[in-house]
């Protein structure tokens, strides 16, 4: 059995004060081998692929076990009066007489508001004819917008047309393998989905664990699967999701992990063994090191205890006083470190505090120090 202890220290160095500040640890025991968790490998997704629209079946380029991609063809139904309609909207767009008749009654009309009004200034012609003119101008100015405006509509139901053309064609969602085929050639659709496509690269792996082991297991962690299938090896899969809620009627929680399946090599549906006792935590980038003033974040390293086994100690606050120091200074902390003596002096020079790390040394403060401490990995 573990024991439980608390200490607290403080560290003189030089002209300032490192001060670490409440130092909780707590004994470490060894977990006991978790045994290995059924599990079950899925297919990441499953997609039913049925029409929106009812109609008949004319062709099926798909077979069981093809492998498609997203947006490749998988049914074609009869769509004889649909492409027929996209070919009239389409030519119906295309044809532009209408705007061209609207723009040359505009040039013929700004002419005669231009004539009118050179006869009007010789005295041939009155003010009226005058404004007649200019009214004639407008009206064919505005028969021009409402044709153009006319183009602009027989696009739109060209893209009208098209889209409804496109409701004949059934696509794939997803890359995937065709796994089901519903109906056949000449078949009518209506409701009901025609193929299932599943996403088998990669697969999903899910698996209920019980609520003793919750908060083991993070997003990113991953751990070894042993499919229940002769011939296969384990493999990893790595956590993706694990749930907020927990089933109280089972007690558990579910988690989902994702496993890279190159090549299609296993299928979806098998039965599996988690191992736990094969869990590797994801790898957490090292800290950045913080300004010379404020504090720096909590730690939590291995400290040896004399007398008691290893233990784990949360570094709570770290204090700095940079009145005692110019503006140059630096200080920088750099966890997984084990305690192992007290700071000793050595003398006094302007020497950095030095760390004895599993890495090597680390500065700790820039500063003319007076002490140095000194801190080396446990073993």
């Amino acid at each position: 059995m573990g024991s439980t202890f608390a200490t607290s220290t403080t560290v003189r160095v030089g002209w300032g004060m490192l001060g670490v500040v409440w130092m909780m640890a707590s004994a470490v025991a060894a977990p006991q081998a978790a045994k290995p968790s059924g599990c079950l490998i899925e297919p990441e997704q499953v997609a039913d692929v049925g029409s929106p629209v009812t109609g008949v079946i004319e062709r099926l380029p798909v077979a069981l076990g093809d492998t498609v991609d997203a947006g490749q063809p998988l049914v074609v139904l009869r769509a004889d009066v649909e492409r027929a309609n996209a070919g009239v909207a389409a030519l119906r767009s295309q044809v532009d007489a209408e705007v061209k008749a609207a723009q040359a009654n505009v040039v013929l009309a700004r002419q005669k508001v231009d004539r009118a009004r050179q006869l009007l200034a010789q005295d041939f012609v009155s003010a009226q004819a005058v404004e007649q003119a200019v009214a004639e101008a407008e009206v064919a100015s505005q028969k021009l917008k409402m044709a153009q405006n006319q183009q602009r509509i027989y696009g739109q139901e060209q893209a009208v047309a098209q889209a409804q053309l496109g409701l004949r064609t059934l696509r794939s969602p997803i890359r995937g393998v065709i796994v089901e085929r519903y109906n056949n050639v000449g078949e009518r659709v209506e409701d009901r989905p025609v193929v299932r496509v599943a996403s088998i690269d990669p697969l999903r792996v899910s698996l209920m664990v019980p609520i003793t082991q919750y908060g083991q297991v993070a997003v990113g962690d991953s751990m070894s699967i042993r499919p229940e299938l002769p011939g296969l090896d384990a493999v990893r899969a790595t956590v993706q999701y694990v749930d907020k809620v927990v089933d109280a009627a089972s007690n558990t929680f579910r988690v989902r992990l994702s496993l890279p399946n190159p090549g299609n090599r296993l299928p979806g549906g098998l039965r599996c063994k988690a191992d736990w006792n094969s869990r590797q935590a994801k790898a957490t980038p090292t800290p950045t090191p913080g300004p010379a003033t404020g504090v720096q974040p909590a730690i939590s390293r291995p400290v040896p205890s004399q007398g008691s086994p290893t233990a784990r100690a949360t570094v709570q606050a770290v204090s700095w006083h940079p009145d005692r120091h110019g503006p140059a200074d630096g200080l920088r902390l750099r966890p997984s470190l084990n305690l192992s003596q007290h700071a000793r002096p050595r003398h006094k020079a302007a020497q950095p505090a030095a760390i004895a790390s599993p890495s090597g040394a680390v500065v700790l403060a820039q500063a003319p120090l007076a002490y140095s401490l000194t801190l080396s990995p446990h073993h």
